[in-house]
């Protein structure tokens, strides 16, 4: 395990009892009278992964004093959410390997995977409905919605060589950051907090989850394949223009933006030695852990008003360490 792993981990044991509860709350709102549904909720949901947003309804909770226990129902749907979209992303990549193994689509087949996400996303929307606030109601239906859009675009965007940085970052914050934001804000409205602490607490998501997904990008060029639990040069092969390839063509030569270009018009990976020595030489990767660092001190800059006790610090620890992420 990483230094990096460790501190996170550490961060995260303050609620390890909380995610107990919660796991238990997912295991019995799986439960389905069609078994297909268990089976494949099941098997991506046991793949495990970090559990970020889930985690952080919990320490945000925690970092507001909440003394109730929605939390663990809405850590859930949270979770419920993220998995449903895994589900259909994973069909529309035509991905193969998550988290290290086969992934839903590739065992079960793509009816199966959209069909269960759907289930996923409808079980999140009757949970939510239970703890009875319409304000987190429409936190968690804007994000669905956001979410959704910030897919369709990301489609749109494919193969798309011309894709600005600006455009890069539009897709991110709608498809990755919208649900860490939400995640962020639920904790917020659940302990009755001001209109002013419910902006800094989404404002910690969206940048934690900024970042997290600037992180990712990078790794998809110097990631290791068995540590990721996916295979290097995944996004160049979908034809998805991130920003370690947007700065490369900004600083490479007119041959090496050509190179860079072709790959992405046609999803080719021919030269994917080539282009990754393109994107280490021009300092793309280097400016894109820049740009992540940026987000980082933002979600730091954000917590900077909530109240001073470990699980504030925990939530500090996960934006600074983000930055060591290797996997």
């Amino acid at each position: 395990m990483s230094a990096n792993s460790s501190s996170t981990a550490a961060a995260l044991a303050l609620i390890a009892d909380d995610m107990k509860v919660m796991d238990a709350v997912i295991a019995d709102r799986l439960q389905s009278d069609v078994p297909l549904v268990a089976q494949v909720s099941q098997y991506i949901i046991a793949a495990g992964g970090k559990r970020l947003r889930p985690a952080l309804v919990l320490l945000m909770c925690g970092a507001l004093n909440y003394r109730g226990s929605h939390h663990h129902n809405l850590a859930a749907v949270v979770e419920f959410i993220h998995t449903a979209t895994l589900l259909h992303d994973d069909v529309v990549d035509e991905s193969t390997l998550r988290r290290g193994r086969s992934t839903a689509n590739e065992v079960f087949g793509n009816p199966a995977s959209v069909l269960v996400g759907d289930f996923l996303y409808s079980r999140a929307f009757q949970m939510m409905v239970e703890v009875g606030d319409m304000r987190i109601m429409q936190t968690l239906a804007e994000a669905t919605n956001v979410i959704a859009e910030g897919e369709v675009l990301q489609l749109m965007n494919m193969h798309d060589a011309a894709l600005s940085e600006d455009g890069y970052l539009r897709v991110i914050r709608s498809k990755t950051a919208k649900l860490f934001e939400a995640s962020a804000r639920l904790a917020a409205l659940l302990t009755q907090s001001s209109a002013e602490v419910q902006g800094y607490c989404a404002a910690y998501g969206q940048a934690l989850g900024t970042a997290f997904q600037v992180i990712d990008d990078v790794l998809d060029y110097d990631g290791d394949v068995l540590e990721m639990g996916k295979n290097l040069g995944d996004d160049l092969r979908e034809g998805k223009v991130t920003l370690p390839l947007i700065i490369a063509m900004q600083r490479g030569t007119d041959a090496e933006r050509q190179t860079i270009r072709e790959a992405i018009e046609t999803g080719g990976t021919l030269h994917m030695a080539r282009i990754i020595a393109i994107v280490q030489q021009t300092g793309a990767l280097q400016a894109t852990r820049d740009a992540a660092a940026e987000e980082a001190q933002r979600a730091l800059n954000a917590l900077q008003t909530l109240p001073r006790n470990p699980y504030s610090h925990a939530l500090e620890q996960l934006a600074s360490q983000l930055l060591a992420r290797r996997s």
